[in-house]
């Protein structure tokens, strides 16, 4: 448990987001990406800031990690790959199905008790398969079933009601919501609904940065440590085999990652060095290579981020132009000793 006093919540007002990529094309820029950019050291102090990281915002599904530690510290017994979905925006592959399927199963429910919206899988390929097939929108195919899953599970173990689990004042949800605030540092600034249905905590960008920093450097067997270890492991458990999420963990050793709808995306080391970003716009397009450029300013090997630095941008099917991250997210240089 965080030991120190919870910090105010952050203010709610209209966020003081910062360029963070351009969009260039032949030469000149024609779009610039606003957002804001949180980089931690080991010691837990913001080593680099960019645009606004205390307002309050909604960090969607990047705060996944904080609620399957949540959901462990409340008894939840899941490991490895069931471990990984539950706390998950998967892509709707079989394996995420079988997956959920399995812990309705062992929580003794079905489908049927599930309360996230319909949806067909998010994978464009996967989806486009079952348009074909003719198979409906279902709870199941939703890219959160697993959290939902697992928050059944909770309840179950611990006597708690199924109807209305996603009631901000059902058990389950005062859990996380205390769980959100220790590990964040600060309390939370409004709650409101995802998505999904389930109830969205609004912190700070710094505070979602804390909150990865902590889970990655917590002592083994601990909830968080189950948490991060299964999400490292079984990456394409915690998003899908073509996800840049996943492919960005295999790529960075020891690095655990979440990203969220809107251009969110949180990623943190076992020493405890973070990165938080946001994108104002919600474009993946620039929350990758951003994510990247803060990863490099963190530390990062920039051989390992290379793959993430942006898709180029084509004119008549040939290259043009590309997306920029700003000067000021490059990693700072020892100047040459004279």
């Amino acid at each position: 448990m965080y030991s120190g006093s919870l910090a105010d919540a952050p203010a709610i007002r209209e966020p003081l987001h910062a360029p963070v990529a351009h969009l260039v094309r032949g030469g000149v820029t024609e779009g610039i990406h606003y957002g804001s950019v949180v980089v931690l050291g080991t010691d837990g102090e913001v080593d680099f800031q960019l645009g606004d990281i205390e307002v309050a915002f909604h960090p969607r599904s990047a705060l996944k990690p904080v609620q399957a530690v949540a959901m462990v510290r409340a008894g939840l017994p899941l490991d490895g790959e069931l471990l990984s979905l539950a706390a998950a925006s998967h892509s709707g592959e079989e394996r995420h199905l079988a997956g959920t399927r399995r812990i309705l199963e062992l929580a003794g429910v079905t489908e049927d008790d599930l309360r996230n919206v319909t949806d067909l899988p998010y994978d464009p390929v996967v989806r486009d398969t079952w348009i074909r097939e003719g198979r409906p929108p279902s709870r199941l195919a939703q890219n959160c079933s697993g959290k939902h899953a697992a928050m059944l599970y909770t309840c179950k173990l611990n006597g708690w009601s199924l109807d209305g689990y996603l009631d901000p004042g059902h058990p389950l949800q005062q859990a996380i919501a205390e769980i959100v605030e220790d590990l964040t540092g600060q309390r939370i600034a409004r709650v409101t609904v995802d998505g999904c249905g389930a109830p969205l905590f609004s912190v700070s960008l710094n505070g979602l940065a804390r909150a990865a920093a902590r889970v990655t450097t917590a002592v083994p067997g601990t909830p968080e440590a189950r948490v991060a270890d299964a999400m490292r492991e079984h990456a394409e458990m915690a998003s899908g085999s073509g996800r840049d999420v996943a492919a960005l963990m295999r790529a960075v050793p020891g690095l655990l990652a979440k990203d969220g709808f809107e251009g969110v995306e949180v990623a943190a080391l076992p020493d405890g060095r973070a990165v938080a970003v946001k994108i104002s716009d919600g474009a993946n397009r620039a929350r990758v290579p951003v994510t990247a450029a803060a990863l490099v300013r963190a530390g990062v090997d920039p051989a390992l981020l290379t793959p993430f630095a942006g898709e180029p941008l084509l004119g008549g099917g040939e290259p043009v132009g590309s997306i920029r991250t700003v000067r000021a997210l490059d990693p700072v240089t020892e100047p040459a000793c004279a």
